[in-house]
């Protein structure tokens, strides 16, 4: 908790900011081991085809399917797949309006609709991102909103995603549009462990954001490969050992890194289930002041060596079956940041990579998506000056930043062997940024 968020939660603090309307952060409910996936009931309404799946996923859940006066919900879930055109929104307002003020806090909404591509009346389905995105504003005391695209026969691959995007695993997710298609899904013998058995590299794993995403990982049973440059050799070591995992120093823009790692992953552990892109490099300066050196360091890192890599992994098949590529793009790839060409330039490529792959990888069963962080809490951003630290905190639907773990989590929901439907998908963990994405 930061320290404007402790301001606010105090009693001088909370008389301040509410008789000034000033940023009012709510504590997120996080994950943690043994915590059931609700802490309260669920509301679900909708006559769609999705009505029944999403109540044999929420079976161990109180679900209600007529709302109870004076009833707090942990959760409002609407089927909208069954509106089939413009004047069937209204059912949308019908269910929320009564009930969207009984919501706890950090609580979840989440409405589910058809591809618009596919739906009877796409000009319906495609209103409901507007609806979904405008509530997740509105919503107070941590409460986050999506929207998730189910195809035609995928309505037995939806549990992972409800299970992420209902828990406190999603706590710095909202206001974003998910994708599932049909697919076989491979569902784990333990919940609690769906990577049991899996193997998965975690490039920059050393600190920050790669050391959370192999902690999450191997948390959730997986054999978890660090890698990092040679100077983070004793840090990298200390994440493995902490994870159970092992480790691998390496450049990887070096002109053998693919082929390098190609043949660890295959001789060491017979191939790999997930990779993570995690690494990269920071070298600001506003275009007319940034060197060619620059420009090409950070494209070397956080573009180039994903795209070979992932081509050595490809064409080697050293990417197993039901496999995972998962990049971590950047809020600034999607809209931009001063004195940041290079590395949002870098980061909107993370994206072409999803979209250029995600059809060759639902081929072979496996899929590819990015996460994209907003303002996240590390040793980086704690070097940021103070007044653009507060902005970066505070221009976001739950006023406050992330923390690297609201990252990994969101990682692991895409290397989740259940989530093979997710393809192609590149999901804002920025708590909604008001502003510019």
């Amino acid at each position: 908790m930061d320290r404007y968020q402790r301001f606010a939660k105090s009693g001088v603090g909370r008389f301040v900011v509410g008789r000034l309307g000033l940023p009012d952060p709510h504590p997120l409910r996080r994950f943690t081991p043994g915590q059931p996936l609700l802490d309260g009931p669920v509301l679900l309404g909708g006559t769609g085809r999705l009505v029944e799946p999403v109540a044999d996923v929420l079976k161990a859940v109180d679900v209600h399917r007529e709302a109870v006066p004076d009833q707090r919900y942990a959760a409002l879930v609407f089927d909208a797949t069954g509106i089939d055109g413009t004047a069937r929104l209204r059912e949308v307002h019908a269910f929320f309006h009564p009930v969207i003020r009984s919501l706890g806090p950090s609580g979840r909404v989440l409405v589910l609709g058809t591809p618009p591509e596919e739906a009877e009346s796409r000009i319906a389905q495609r209103a409901l991102e507007g609806f979904t995105r405008s509530v997740g504003k509105e919503l107070k005391r941590g409460g986050t909103a999506q929207l998730v695209h189910v195809a035609e026969g995928a309505e037995h691959g939806i549990e992972s995603t409800l299970r992420f995007l209902l828990s406190g695993k999603s706590a710095y997710v909202s206001g974003q549009v998910v994708r599932i298609g049909a697919a076989a899904v491979e569902e784990p013998a333990d919940w609690d462990r769906p990577l049991a058995g899996k193997v998965a590299l975690v490039t920059g794993a050393s600190r920050g954001i790669g050391a959370s995403i192999a902690e999450v990982l191997g948390r959730d049973g997986a054999h978890v490969v660090c890698l990092d440059v040679p100077a983070q050799g004793g840090e990298l070591s200390e994440v493995a050992n902490r994870v159970g995992g092992s480790s691998v120093q390496l450049d990887i823009t070096a002109a053998d890194a693919p082929a390098r790692l190609v043949d660890h992953l295959t001789q060491r552990h017979g191939g790999v289930d997930v990779v993570v892109h995690n690494a990269g490099v920071l070298r600001d300066k506003t275009l007319g002041r940034m060197d060619s050196g620059q420009w090409d360091a950070v494209i070397a890192v956080n573009l180039t060596a994903q795209e070979r890599i992932n081509g050595a992994l490809l064409g080697t098949n050293a990417l197993r079956g039901n496999g995972r590529i998962i990049g971590v793009s950047s809020v600034a790839g999607i809209a931009g940041n001063v004195g940041q060409t290079n590395y949002a330039t870098s980061k909107a490529g993370v994206i072409g990579m999803v979209d250029t792959l995600a059809a060759e990888l639902a081929g072979r069963g496996s899929t590819i998506n990015a996460v994209a962080p907003g303002f996240i809490e590390t040793k980086m951003t704690a070097g940021v000056p103070l007044m653009t630290r507060e902005v970066g905190r505070r221009l976001n639907s739950l006023s406050q930043g992330g923390l690297p773990v609201d990252v990994a989590e969101t990682v692991a929901w895409y290397a989740h062997p259940a989530s093979t439907g997710v393809n192609g998908n590149v999901v804002r963990v920025c708590g909604q940024m008001l502003l510019g994405a």
